[in-house]
């Protein structure tokens, strides 16, 4: 089971957290600094996997930001790495080649892709078609809502006048 996923800049800042088991915000807080001083500092040529309070970590570094996630140590540590790699991919294929600030100023998009993946630490669609296919459908929905917004909003403001 993933406890919770990361993503931490190359400067330690936090880009999405998830919690999938119950910390409170002070352990959040503390988990956070701790992990990202162990992960920021490991060597490039160091394994991906960092064993931490009972449990594993398995990050990989994609261009400046640090993907992480804790799993119970029994976990399967390729499994995981190959969890990241999809939602690395899936990420790519949305925003074109993904970067930090995509991420930042679309954070829903990628916690939204993210629910997509993983459900309650487990991974719930391996298909990249279906992941792609509800993205679309997402945004198609969000774009239908947008254009009926401005619709009504363009009556009211007829009937007003």
């Amino acid at each position: 089971m993933i406890h919770f996923v990361l993503l931490i800049s190359r400067q330690g800042k936090v880009r999405l957290t998830k919690w999938y088991s119950p910390y409170s915000q002070k352990e959040r807080s503390k988990v956070i600094r701790e992990l990202s001083g162990v992960i920021l500092t490991r060597g490039p040529k160091l394994c991906n996997f960092v064993e931490w309070k009972g449990f594993k970590v398995v990050y990989k570094r994609y261009a400046s930001l640090y993907f992480c996630m804790c799993v119970n140590e029994d976990d399967n540590e390729l499994e995981i790495l190959e969890i990241i790699q999809y939602f690395v991919e899936t990420l790519d294929r949305y925003f074109g080649s993904v970067c930090e600030l995509d991420l930042i100023f679309h954070f829903h998009k990628a916690y939204y892709i993210l629910d997509e993946i993983l459900l309650a630490g487990e991974l719930q669609e391996s298909s990249k078609k279906a992941i792609h296919r509800l993205i679309d459908a997402q945004d198609a929905l969000v774009e239908a809502a947008k254009e009926e917004a401005s619709t009504v909003s363009y009556i009211i403001s007829q009937v007003a006048n």
